[in-house]
């Protein structure tokens, strides 16, 4: 089962799912961007269900018979959600979260379900002044300051507590920086400027990708473009919570789930400018004040997963790009962006 099914990362995990052969329970309330079609909807060992994480009893009868929940449901977005939201994602997310872990302690109990796979985010590190960040630094460093990279950080104890207490196996996954195709702009009633191109509610690849496509010049980015990012292949990370799901070393043990490599959002900026102008036009940005919560480091440590699932992240920026950007440019001319 994966709760959050219609969602960005989820759309990459059930696809993965389904290839390998696993039957799929997906629930997902359409809250982030309404009603989406997927490749794999019409798939014959695929049940979607619309409804509500936070429905204790549908997701206790949904888990009926899994072997596995993926716990990928969650309030999420881009950077401007951590300000516009910051109490909504602090409550929906416990409550989404509480109610899985209800529902999976039950199954568990039952007898049907195995273990519990969590999705939890690089955020859990937002405070750490040492780079990379590893396996075990979340309960070293300094909490989280945003309400978003707190409520992660809880998931993990959820997690953590589910053993303590009721022997509810687990694995815990922190994704970072997904980039791929599937994201829209989201449900919000917060509009936010970046220029004069309003920002999407989504993650900064496909926000650059729109500006530029929309013609904004010079580019607008939050503040210097220092900031330093893993960009990770929604397919990649599909794969890396698939093999913590699977493995048999992953029980009761947490992973990065990145890519190694590291690159600025200036860089990132001017990569994307020249895919879609071309060599010629001059690339010319403005710094637009950053948000609070602007992480100006995100590096992970990937040791971990290489040596105990086998698993690297080996799409590169180049190819994810090659992806997006049309993917973007056709939902800005449909309207979607």
């Amino acid at each position: 089962m994966v709760t959050g099914s219609a969602g960005f990362i989820g759309g990459y995990v059930v696809e993965e799912l389904l290839s390998r052969g696993y039957q799929v329970v997906g629930l997902d309330n359409y809250s982030k961007y309404g009603p989406v079609t997927r490749s794999y909807d019409a798939h014959p060992d695929y049940r979607f269900v619309e409804g509500d994480a936070r429905d204790v009893d549908l997701v206790g009868e949904l888990l009926d018979g899994c072997d596995h929940f993926i716990a990928g449901a969650a309030m999420i977005g881009g950077i401007s959600y951590f300000h516009a939201y910051a109490y909504d994602l602090l409550a929906t997310n416990e409550r989404i979260m509480a109610s899985s872990c209800d529902a999976a302690i039950k199954a568990h109990q039952a007898g049907t379900l195995k273990k519990m796979t969590y999705l939890s985010s690089s955020m859990v590190f937002e405070s750490t002044t040492h780079w990379p960040s590893r396996e075990g630094d979340e309960r070293l460093v300094p909490p989280p300051l945003s309400s978003y990279g707190f409520q992660k950080l809880a998931v993990e104890y959820y997690a953590k507590a589910a053993w303590d207490q009721y022997k509810l196996p687990y694995t815990i996954v922190r994704p970072f920086n997904c980039v791929g195709v599937g994201e829209g702009r989201a449900l919000g009633e917060v509009e936010v400027l970046s220029g004069n191109v309003k920002l999407a509610m989504s993650h900064v690849v496909p926000d650059l990708v729109q500006k530029i496509v929309k013609g904004q010049d010079p580019l607008h980015i939050l503040g210097t473009g220092e900031q330093v990012r893993h960009y990770t292949y929604g397919g990649d990370l599909a794969k890396g919570i698939i093999a913590a799901m699977e493995h048999e070393r992953a029980f009761n043990e947490d992973f990065n789930i990145s890519t190694a490599e590291s690159t600025t959002v200036l860089e990132l900026a001017e990569v994307i400018w020249r895919k879609i102008k071309g060599p010629d036009v001059p690339f010319s940005v403005v710094s637009d004040d950053p948000y609070e919560y602007d992480v100006q480091k995100r590096v992970p440590d990937v040791s971990k997963a290489k040596a105990v699932l086998g698993y690297e992240a080996t799409t590169s920026l180049d190819e994810m790009l090659d992806e997006v950007i049309p993917w973007v440019t056709e939902a800005v001319k449909e309207g979607r962006l």
